[in-house]
């Protein structure tokens, strides 16, 4: 009774409110997260690259082949952000696994409980 209790107070809440989503909605709403959160990181690096060597940037533009170094880095934005995507899947996975696991396992102590107190 006392992990229960102990269970509901920490752990639980986190794996109520996981478990409250059906299984496609949790990870499809996280993976989306990541995504949009990959997307920021991406183009602030991205940023800091550009202004890192800005003068060195400013003089070369004339030189490159604009649409390849657009190309290039579309390439790379799809790289990062879709590997960040499969990782985000497979770790939101195993999260939503584990919680629905933990409440099974919590569900049924608590008919265990209810069990104890009708007798």
């Amino acid at each position: 009774m006392t992990k229960m209790a102990s269970y509901e107070a920490n752990e639980g809440r986190k794996n109520v409110a996981i478990g409250s989503y059906f299984r496609s909605d949790y990870i499809g709403w996280q993976v989306l997260k990541s995504i949009i959160s990959a997307s920021i990181a991406f183009i602030v690096a991205f940023g800091m690259y550009i202004f890192y060597d800005f003068e060195v940037f400013m003089t070369d533009i004339y030189k490159m082949d604009l649409l390849g170094f657009a190309r290039y880095i579309l390439e790379q934005y799809l790289w990062v952000v879709g590997l960040y995507a499969v990782i985000s899947y497979i770790v939101y996975t195993m999260r939503y696994s584990r919680a629905v696991k933990s409440l099974r396992l919590y569900q049924m102590n608590l008919r265990r409980l209810a069990e104890m107190y009708r007798q």
